[in-house]
């Protein structure tokens, strides 16, 4: 692993780039399989479909028999396991409903907020070297708390047309109301513009990898919203003595998995730590199924050794981790003033795999240094708020002339006279 000692704040920024290419590298390729989606419907998505996944399917959504022998697959331990996860998840996301805002600004002006669910939505899952099916749970479960009537998934099928069991189990569990077998660009063209099997959407959520991620960005130039640029995976650990150093090593490795263009970083004050972390990545790699992806993701890595607490909180923030593990004696420092993570994990029995799957907080964060300004999905992400008002004859007495005074001042005479004519109107009262 790449070790850096003491490094200069004027390098930070070329130091935490991420292992990641830019818009302008994929958009063209992005643009290309829009246009032909958005013009063929179907038919384009069957030809990418061929291209990138080596299958020719006959039908695109899948049907309830496919559901039904996809729960005979997963095994009852798995089912159970996932419950437990759906259970926390629900219980958080739940607690996260907030009541109607109601305030009277002044005497016969009535101004209130609601929240109403986004109608339809939809969920990209990847389906590749990892199925994941987790994120259908962070994903499905806020989605139908919200109340959204349609929730569309789409995920690429295997080479036998097939959709991964527990990806299916998983979907039909949570409410999922259309599940389509499709991925790749392809499939984040067919929600924007819909085809004729696949319904448009108002709003796009779930990870992918980084054609999926532009793909997403790009949906929003056609009028789709979507919960945030979400790319490869990431993972920041600060740490010092008081660190388990296998346990911090088995979470560097568990980011490292995803992809091989994932990040994963330690930052510490002690340097014996470094020496032990990085002994220990070397051990656990050995026996990782997926080591190889790990190997590849481990080049893009780092081990930093920073003085003291204050400069090691800079760095952190300058870098916005999507997640962020605090394996420190100081634990309450950096709790307090970090200000840009997607999601925080205290301590040295808080693994990130808890919040990946069963804790009750949603996986789904924003990578790439976005945390600085987006936050993780929650049950508000699939929610809209709306505002209300409601102005009595006294009420437009009383802010009448203000709003007279302020249109006029803009030059906006059909404001000033929307409410003139009002004011006149009770001249008499």
């Amino acid at each position: 692993m790449n070790k850096i000692y003491n490094p200069n704040r004027k390098d930070w920024s070329k130091l935490l780039e991420r292992p990641t290419k830019t818009v302008e590298d994929i958009e063209a390729t992005v643009l290309t399989v829009f246009d032909e989606v958005k013009l063929e419907g179907d038919k384009a998505i069957s030809r990418y479909t061929q291209r990138f996944d080596q299958v020719e399917l006959k039908e695109v959504m899948v049907s309830s028999s496919e559901i039904e022998e996809a729960k005979l697959l997963v095994s009852n331990e798995l089912k159970n396991a996932i419950k437990v996860a759906k259970s926390n998840i629900e219980k958080f996301h739940a607690a996260q409903k907030t009541e109607k805002v109601s305030i009277e600004t002044v005497d016969g002006v009535s101004c209130w907020q609601e929240k109403r669910p986004i109608q339809k939505v939809g969920l990209y899952i990847p389906g590749g070297t990892a199925p994941l099916f987790s994120s259908i749970l962070m994903l499905a479960i806020p989605a139908n708390l919200a109340g959204c009537k349609e929730v569309v998934l789409c995920s690429p099928p295997n080479k036998e047309g097939k959709i991964n069991p527990a990806i299916l189990y998983t979907a039909d569990l949570c409410g999922v109301t259309k599940i389509c077998k499709v991925g790749g660009i392809q499939a984040i063209a067919a929600m924007t513009f819909g085809t004729e099997s696949i319904p448009q959407v108002y709003k796009i959520f779930g990870p992918g990898n980084q054609f999926v991620t532009v793909a997403k960005q790009l949906a929003t130039k056609f009028g789709v919203a979507i919960d945030m640029p979400a790319g490869p995976s990431e993972l920041l650990v600060v740490a010092d003595d008081t660190a388990n150093p296998g346990f911090v090593a088995s979470d560097l490795l568990s980011q490292a998995e995803h992809g091989k263009d994932s990040q994963v970083i330690l930052i510490t004050t002690s340097k014996g730590i470094i020496e032990k972390v990085e002994q220990e990545v070397e051990q656990q790699l050995l026996d990782l199924p997926r080591k190889e992806i790990a190997e590849a993701a481990i080049k893009n890595s780092k081990l930093i050794y920073v003085e003291n607490d204050q400069e090691a909180l800079d760095i952190i923030n300058e870098y916005g981790p999507e997640h962020f593990i605090v394996c420190i004696k100081n634990e309450e420092y950096y709790v307090e003033n970090i200000v840009n993570a997607g999601s925080v994990f205290i301590g040295n029995y808080t693994p990130e795999s808890a919040g990946d799957y069963a804790s009750g907080t949603n996986h789904t964060l924003p990578t790439n240094g976005y945390a600085k300004q987006y936050s993780g999905v929650n049950l508000d992400s699939f929610m809209k708020s709306m505002t209300f008002q409601k102005i009595s004859k006294k009420g437009i007495k009383s802010i009448g002339n203000a709003i007279e005074l302020m249109a006029e001042a803009e030059g906006l005479q059909a404001h000033k006279n929307a409410v003139t004519l009002r004011l006149e109107s009770l001249k008499d009262e």
